[in-house]
């Protein structure tokens, strides 16, 4: 059994593994396409993470299977999930941790105990307290609740370009952003984009349309961002509020494409908990599979992490 360790980071765009030896040295990655089951199936996402897995064993030059490894799903919320998925990757390393890939953020946090924040194309908050109780907040999925996420700042774009190209809305560069991103002629051909089996990930990707458009000055835009950044606050907060932190401060690690690449959407998500809590540990998660990775490396044999349900 070869003395390495496995990171993966599955979230509902990509998939990401990475491999470390046992100095926490990064020796190999691995690359596959969304992974949350919940959207692509769960066939479709075992087979993205056995590649990723995979390809991140051949650019490392190891053998199958590793010591340990952590695998941050997307999707996960029941122990029923991790029964699903680990016959399938079982094979992988001699200890697998299977979590929702928001805990991966916890992996940056002193003795993992905080709250992280996950904002890419979907969004959930998952905390750990000192007595190492856990909670979770949002992450409902796009039909119930991914407030502060791409799809839904994407989703708010769409419903404001469309209602101002009925006459019922305020006027906005949107419109034509959306038009010209999805190469459209006619605003009804909108539907067709939206309700295609992809719709979801081309839906979130519309959130970088938004922050261009904020930053020029449209109206309607940095509402979209505000109201997304409050809620996603919101949620973070609900949640230190569940697990007892002190109004003096808790670790914050922030996970995701919106909150590591969008900087000015980040600070404002900030500023909102920061009305509430002071923030102590603070740390931005630029690759979660190489943090779960090292974690994985580190963490006691004996040790089993709890699903994100608990």
């Amino acid at each position: 059994m070869e003395n390495y360790f496995l990171g993966l980071d599955c979230g509902g765009s990509k998939t990401y593994a990475v491999i470390v030896d046992a100095t926490g040295q990064e020796v190999g990655r691995g690359q596959g396409g969304s992974a949350n089951f919940t959207q692509v199936g769960l066939e479709a996402a075992i087979q993205q993470m056995q590649s990723a897995i995979e390809d991140a064993a051949r650019n490392a030059g190891c053998s199958l299977p590793l010591q340990k490894g952590w695998l941050g799903i997307a999707g996960i919320a029941r122990q029923e999930d991790i029964d699903a998925i680990l016959p399938s990757l079982s094979k992988y390393a001699a200890i697998l941790h299977i979590t929702n890939d928001a805990e991966l953020g916890l992996c940056a946090l002193e003795q993992r105990v905080g709250v992280t924040i996950i904002a890419g194309t979907g969004s959930i908050a998952l905390g750990r307290n000192a007595q190492g109780q856990k909670a979770r907040a949002g992450g409902w999925g796009y039909l119930l609740g991914n407030e502060g996420s791409g799809y839904t700042i994407g989703q708010n774009a769409l419903v404001a370009a469309l209602q101002y190209a009925d006459g019922r809305g305020a006027e906005t560069v949107l419109l034509d952003r959306i038009m010209q991103e999805w190469q459209l002629r006619r605003v009804e051909e909108v539907i067709g984009q939206v309700y295609a089996p992809t719709g979801r990930a081309i839906v979130a990707r519309l959130s970088r349309l938004v922050f261009e458009a904020a930053r020029s000055g449209d109206v309607i835009a940095q509402e979209i961002v505000e109201r997304n950044a409050y809620e996603l606050a919101r949620t973070c907060t609900a949640l230190a509020n569940r697990l007892h932190f002190p109004r003096e401060g808790f670790p914050l690690a922030l996970v995701g494409g919106l909150l590591v690449h969008e900087a000015d959407y980040r600070e404002r998500v900030l500023s909102h908990i920061r009305e509430t809590y002071s923030i102590g540990q603070l740390e931005i998660v630029a690759h979660p599979a190489l943090s779960a990775a090292r974690a994985a490396h580190t963490l006691p044999l004996e040790e089993r992490l709890a699903d994100a349900g608990n």
